[in-house]
């Protein structure tokens, strides 16, 4: 996807061999970061734009850049924000209001150390890479009921406790999820769990496909989207966990919630669509360009699932509570726990594209 040969050779005339490695490991994930701050800012425009194309009406085309309507939406948002004071509630806990915000980003950012964007690149490699993922996901709910208890708010407090137990109900069946992905592909690095769907029917959707289905279910859950969004249900409890946030500190949740949907559209690609791995592989001669590994094949999947989401958002009505509560304990846990089941015989039996693993 990019070189870092001329970014090496100047690191290391300015610093010590010793301290080159780490140096341009900083470099290489602050591009990444940067990147993904950026993909967020035009996803919120997206949103808007694709949000008004099914609603017959127009979106933010107002303020331009570079001549096109709206781009400069997202931007005139954040000057705003930045721009905007920071209101504390009198009886709230300040160290815990201001914190929050950060324990809600810190771990959505943290996880693309170990997600693989193209061949043989990944931060950190690690051989517990889906165990690491499925740790980060879950430290997001801490920042959720900080914000919703340190507020001292009836409001904010109902959202948190209601996210809270909406992330533990669909947590655990994403977490049966991954299970199966981990039957498939024999290993917990993430890596190797792409490599494993070598060929467009070794993708492990085809083989997966209700534990997929559960598998972005819960991502959109967990993400608090809609029709998911009951923790911040403008009809009933005004804006949820972050009624009393403003400026940068509320801008924060706004973008750990974007970056999240961003993660869980690439964690989709990886775990059940191949991730970087083209679906001509197999088909054509491993010389052609179009049988080849890249970013370039991993990139089309994500912003399909980022579709996705915008696309839930325009066409379904918020659920119940009690109704979310029953879809993640009596529907998509017992279909995880029956999959899983099934691909166990399929794996003791030597049926499918995982035969090979032990």
């Amino acid at each position: 996807m990019w070189d870092w040969t001329p970014i090496r050779d100047w690191l290391s005339g300015y610093i010590t061999p010793y301290w080159t490695f780490p140096a341009l490991t900083v470099v290489q994930a602050l591009i990444v970061m940067i990147g993904i701050i950026l993909v967020m800012a035009v996803y919120t425009l997206a949103e808007r734009k694709v949000i008004g194309w099914m609603q017959l009406r127009r979106g933010p085309n107002r303020v331009n850049l570079f001549w096109i309507p709206g781009l400069g939406q997202p931007f005139a948002d954040v000057v705003k924000l930045i721009f905007k004071e920071i209101l504390i509630p009198a009886d709230a806990n300040g160290f815990l209001f201001r914190v929050a915000p950060f324990l809600a980003l810190v771990p959505a950012l943290g996880i693309w150390a170990v997600i693989p964007l193209r061949p043989e690149h990944a931060f950190a490699n690690i051989d517990a890479g889906l165990l690491y993922v499925l740790a980060l996901t879950s430290m997001g709910v801490y920042g959720i009921i900080l914000a919703g208890w340190a507020a001292n708010s009836k409001y904010a407090f109902l959202g948190a406790m209601r996210s809270a137990a909406q992330i533990v109900a669909y947590e655990i069946a994403m977490g049966f999820a991954m299970v199966g992905v981990l039957m498939a592909s024999g290993s917990l690095n993430i890596g190797e769990i792409i490599h494993a769907q070598r060929g467009l029917f070794g993708w492990n959707w085809t083989w997966l496909f209700p534990l997929f289905i559960v598998y972005f279910i819960s991502g959109v859950a967990e993400t608090n989207r809609a029709p998911f969004d009951v923790a911040e249900g403008e009809s009933e409890i005004v804006a949820g966990f972050h009624i009393d946030y403003s400026g940068m500190a509320f801008a924060l949740f706004f973008i750990a919630e974007y970056v999240n949907m961003i993660l869980i559209s690439a964690l989709t690609s990886i775990f059940f669509f191949g991730g970087w791995l083209s679906p001509f592989d197999g088909w054509l001669s491993s010389d052609s360009w179009l049988a080849q590994p890249s970013f370039f094949w991993l990139a089309p999947k994500v912003f399909f699932f980022m579709f996705v989401f915008l696309w839930f958002r325009a066409t379904f009505p918020r659920y119940r509570y009690d109704q979310i509560m029953r879809l993640g304990w009596k529907a998509l846990i017992p279909v995880t726990l029956i999959w899983l089941l099934v691909e166990g015989i399929m794996v003791y039996s030597h049926v499918g594209p995982w035969k090979g693993h032990p």
